[in-house]
């Protein structure tokens, strides 16, 4: 996996983001080809969310190039562009009504909407949102609202529902936020068959803590104060000295099984 020669489908090049007096980004540089599987890491306010949002066609740089499945922002219609993203984030879930039905949350990403009203699904649509509420583990929550389940059914509802459209790439916000162990556990293994199916769309996922990467993940970039402190193989650059820069704390970092852990040193 993750060949040089795979074909780029994020393409961002000395991109710098300000918003008022803050520097959210600051020169960075990042590519993702098509069979790679993407972990972003930093701490809080490093720019990683603001990074997402550059590749999922939410955001315009300041400056620099974007180019996004060989589109370039400000010369293509995001709105053609999006529905070839699957996205999952806080703000989002927040849009999705608690009364809506499982199955409908789902669905309606066919349409680009959140919450369905008079659109027509035919056949195949419904399929495949069966297929992959069964894959994602909320098959037997369709009929339910959206309000009622558990935090880990949600953000499994919510990628099922990012994955509806076929997706190129699939960008993934902070999945493991607010999930208990089992939850977190029960996301990451999910992940995991994900990220090792070579038909599955780019992935890349952000995150706080090493311990929600899943196996399979082939690359890492550490963003600290909105600049790039390390981009390549996850084994290169989740070192406990470039981890320890980027959260400013020593660290003592181990891999086992595939699995990253982090603690705090002496």
């Amino acid at each position: 996996m993750a060949s040089v020669d795979s074909e780029p489908v994020v393409e961002i090049r000395d991109v710098d983001v300000i918003r008022g007096q803050a520097h959210l980004l600051r020169r960075v540089d990042w590519t993702v080809r098509a069979d790679q599987r993407w972990v972003l890491l930093g701490p809080n306010g490093a720019g990683k969310t603001t990074l997402l949002q550059l590749a999922s066609a939410q955001m315009h740089p300041s400056s620099g190039e974007v180019r996004i499945l060989g589109e370039t922002m400000g010369a293509v219609d995001v709105f053609e562009l999006r529905p070839r993203i699957g996205l999952t984030s806080a703000a989002i879930a927040q849009r999705i009504s608690a009364a809506e039905r499982v199955g409908d949350v789902v669905v309606s990403a066919g349409y680009a909407v959140v919450g369905r009203w008079r659109e027509r699904y035919d056949v195949h649509d419904l399929t495949r949102a069966a297929m992959l509420m069964q894959q994602w583990g909320v098959a037997p929550m369709a009929h339910r609202p959206f309000g009622t389940l558990s935090e880990g059914e949600r953000k499994r509802t919510q990628i099922a529902r990012a994955l509806m459209t076929d997706p190129e790439l699939l960008l993934l916000d902070e999945p493991g936020a607010g999930l208990d162990l089992a939850g977190r556990e029960d996301l990451v293994s999910r992940l995991t068959d994900l990220a090792r199916d070579a038909y599955a769309p780019a992935q890349v996922l952000v995150t706080h803590h090493v311990e929600e990467i899943p196996p399979g993940y082939t690359h890492a970039l550490l963003l600290r104060e909105g600049e790039v402190l390390a981009a390549g193989p996850v084994g290169d650059v989740l070192t406990a000295p470039l981890l320890s820069e980027a959260f400013a704390l020593p660290l003592t970092v181990q891999r086992q099984d595939g699995r990253f852990t982090a603690r705090r040193s002496g």
